[in-house]
């Protein structure tokens, strides 16, 4: 066979595969054979020496399962496979095409490599997928961008994906690098009998997960479909491998959800048909791309509605989620159960304190403050409503109750070296209305302040 002679008919990076068949479904050696002058341009430029013809595959392209499978598929088993991927530890692109070749060899099998790599995604080529998984991709697309309710549609979603792949369990695990935590954000079982995910997600099994990057080395996912590839794994990441031998799992196939060069987390199916690997491969590799953006969109908003209603110095709620809460119970969307209590708390002090000490040790007054009211009415709805000023809005919570949490409130700030506080006390039993029981309450407040500097005035702060 004359290798060069096809070769020269390509005008794309093309170079000829060949791979030892095993036992099995099992594979020795890949070497390549030979290669245009694309490929051996493309091979100088990148390692810094010639091609040489009959070389080990991963003296030209990087050690991969997934391409290796490929390769096995298309010279032992005889299917032209192509996919078009992100090589995301070098920021490119690459569209490739395996192409079965006939072989007079009894173990020994021959495919044509064709290879394109590009620094941008092309969508055309994204899109290019069989009917089957371009429809099943779309339908994931869909629900995606008509959803109204994000982690109802994960779900969805996640459970199409386990009976796409035909597997006992799917999963999508987000990854919080700061607080070194993983959660479950959406998970399908096949039935009760599947251990969920969600019992196990603990800190070391964070540490398993972030260790999952290296175990993917460059390549777009993580494919076991049988022994040979398990024990692979096992040498790659001997931690994942006992892991999975202790939930029995056969067979998995993982890709990380980015968001550009951020893994945001993970998809994966376990226990999955083996027998449609590839089509559930191209599948989820687009799937993934669409689930990693929406998701990346969905935190970008959930980390704005948390700097649009949480006070940053504090931790507690802000005054634009105050007014917007009382907005919204005024114009009757919202119902408070009754009977209900409105406070305010004011800082006894605090000028005197920014003044003479400095605003850090201001600060750590409203801060020690915050938490003493949000850890005394942990059942209620406390806000920063100013600088030094706070509201707390209680339902299902009467007078008396309240003037008890209110003495309780006092005794320990009191016991603390900085906290001194005015508080005032309205309920529903004294104004149903919202704002009048807000401006009794904001009243009351001020009556316990002018009591408080009567009987301290050495505490009264002259400029």
């Amino acid at each position: 066979m004359s290798f060069d002679v096809i070769l020269k008919k390509y005008k794309t990076k093309t170079c000829i595969l060949s791979i030892e068949r095993l036992e099995g479904s099992v594979w020795g050696n890949i070497r390549v054979v030979a290669g245009n002058q694309a490929h051996c341009e493309d091979i100088l430029h990148i390692t810094g020496h010639p091609f040489e013809a009959g070389c080990p595959y991963e003296m030209c392209f990087p050690k991969n399962m997934n391409f290796e499978d490929f390769c096995y598929r298309a010279a032992i088993g005889g299917e032209p496979m192509h996919t078009y991927v992100n090589l995301y530890q070098m920021g490119l692109w690459l569209n490739m095409f395996m192409i079965p070749l006939e072989s007079d060899e009894e173990n020994k099998g021959y495919c044509i490599y064709s290879y394109e790599v590009t620094p941008q995604a092309n969508i055309e080529k994204m899109s290019d997928l069989s009917l089957e998984a371009s429809s099943k991709v779309l339908q994931t697309c869909i629900k995606l961008r008509g959803s109204t309710d994000f982690e109802k549609t994960m779900d969805e979603i996640i459970s199409d994906i386990r009976d796409i792949c035909g597997a006992d369990a799917c999963c999508v695990l987000i990854l919080d690098y700061e607080a070194k935590i993983c959660h479950v954000a959406a998970e399908s079982r096949i039935s009760d009998d599947v251990m969920p995910l969600k019992g196990y997600a603990d800190d070391s099994f964070y540490n398993m997960a972030v260790n999952w990057e290296n175990t993917l080395h460059g390549s777009t996912c993580i494919i076991i479909k049988d022994e040979n590839d398990m024990q692979a794994i096992g040498k790659l990441d001997p931690v994942w491998y006992e892991s999975l031998q202790k939930a029995n799992v056969t067979s998995i196939v993982l890709f990380p959800l980015k968001r550009g060069d951020k893994i945001l987390g993970y998809i994966w199916a376990k226990n999955f048909n083996t027998d449609d690997t590839v089509m559930i491969k191209e599948t989820l590799e687009l799937t993934a791309f669409f689930v990693a953006s929406e998701l990346s969109n969905h935190q970008l908003m959930e980390r704005l509605k948390v700097m649009s209603s949480i006070d940053m110095l504090t931790g507690i709620n802000n005054r634009n989620l105050m007014n917007n809460r009382i907005d919204r119970i005024v114009a009757g969307k919202d119902k408070l159960d009754e009977p209900y209590v409105v406070i305010f708390a004011d800082l006894n002090g605090l000028k005197r304190v920014n003044d003479t000490l400095g605003h850090q040790s201001g600060d750590e007054m409203i801060r020690d403050a915050a938490s003493l009211l949000a850890d005394v009415f942990y059942d209620g709805e406390v806000y920063r409503a100013g600088g030094d000023e706070f509201m707390i809005l209680a339902c299902k919570m009467d007078k008396k109750t309240a003037e008890k949490r209110v003495a309780d409130l006092i005794k320990r700030a009191n016991a603390t070296e900085n906290v001194r506080l005015a508080v005032g006390i309205s309920s529903s039993d004294d104004e149903t209305d919202i704002l009048k029981a807000m401006r009794l309450a904001d009243k009351h407040m001020y009556e316990d302040k002018d009591r408080f500097y009567t009987e301290h005035p050495d505490l009264v702060y002259r400029q």
